[in-house]
């Protein structure tokens, strides 16, 4: 259950946080076990509480301004489909025969890893959790408190900056 509570943990306020986060989560669920209802299951009211905490410390230790709030919608990927929601430009032919094989490339794994990075703090929570964690929608729904369809929006949008990434990459070679 740690390397679960620490994925959560990681995925919200990041690695370099993310063991002192479980940490203090454990001490605040000792602090309320004795209030513990069973409106949900114990694990579930753990991850809660982890959620939480993350958020708060990454709240109080958030010291770079976003780069959402210098772009007001993100409107590139908007760009890209029609208003039926078809593909205007299809994306870019890749020179490699599957994705394992360009994910095999250092350095665009470098360029993946610098972007998930900058991506807005619900979107990459999302992203992790559901695609490098395995996590179901119904519990990053309760991890990060949106609904389904937000969740959904989330991966979208960092999907999308993910594959924007692979495709510069394969017409530059650079991120």
């Amino acid at each position: 259950m740690y390397n679960q509570l620490l994925t959560v943990a990681r995925a919200i306020a990041g690695s370099s946080v993310a063991d002192e986060v479980v940490q203090e989560s454990w001490i605040s669920v000792l602090r309320a076990l004795p209030k513990f209802e069973g409106r949900s299951t114990l694990k579930t009211w753990i991850t809660r509480i982890v959620a939480n905490e993350a958020k708060r410390r990454l709240k109080k230790e958030s010291r770079l301004v976003s780069l959402e709030s210098f772009t007001d919608d993100d409107s590139s990927f908007l760009e890209r489909f029609d208003s039926k929601g078809h593909w205007i430009r299809p994306p870019a032919n890749w020179d490699l025969a599957t994705p394992e094989e360009i994910l095999e490339k250092d350095q665009l794994k470098t360029c993946l890893d610098a972007t998930i990075k900058i991506l807005p703090e619900q979107q990459k929570a999302a992203f992790v959790l559901r695609d490098m964690q395995n996590f179901s929608l119904e519990q990053i729904c309760n991890i990060l408190e949106v609904s389904d369809s937000n969740v959904r929006v989330l991966l979208h949008r960092a999907r999308n900056k993910l594959h924007q990434t692979i495709e510069k990459f394969q017409e530059t070679g650079q991120c």
